[in-house]
C-alpha cells in the first residue's frame, strides 16, 4: 500500500511554489510575504516584492522591499499562498 501513495518531499513542495506568493514565519517576531524566485538545499530563498512584518512593543511594523536573500536557518513555517493580512 505504501508504494501506491504519492509522497511529496519538502523541497519538492517548495519547488512548486516558485513564482508564487509565500508567507514565511521566522524565529522571533518577524513574518515575511513575497514572491519566491528560487531556493537552495539549505532553504535559503530569493524573494521579490517583499513585505516584512515585525511585531514590536509599539505594534506591528511593516517594511516593503524589492528583493531579499533570506537565510533558511531562521525559517520556522512556510505557508504557500498565505498572507498574514488576510488571516488576522
Amino acid at each position: 500500500m505504501a508504494s501506491s501513495i504519492n509522497r511529496l518531499q519538502p523541497l519538492a513542495l517548495i519547488d512548486k511554489c516558485i513564482g508564487s506568493r509565500i508567507w514565511i514565519l521566522m524565529k522571533g517576531d518577524k513574518e515575511i510575504v513575497g514572491t519566491l524566485r528560487g531556493f537552495d538545499e539549505y532553504v535559503n530563498m530569493v524573494l521579490d516584492e517583499v513585505i516584512e512584518y515585525e511585531i514590536t512593543p509599539n505594534g506591528k511594523r511593516e517594511t516593503k522591499l524589492d528583493q531579499i536573500l533570506l537565510n533558511g536557518t531562521n525559517i520556522c513555517i512556510l505557508v504557500p499562498g498565505g498572507d498574514p493580512s488576510t488571516t488576522r
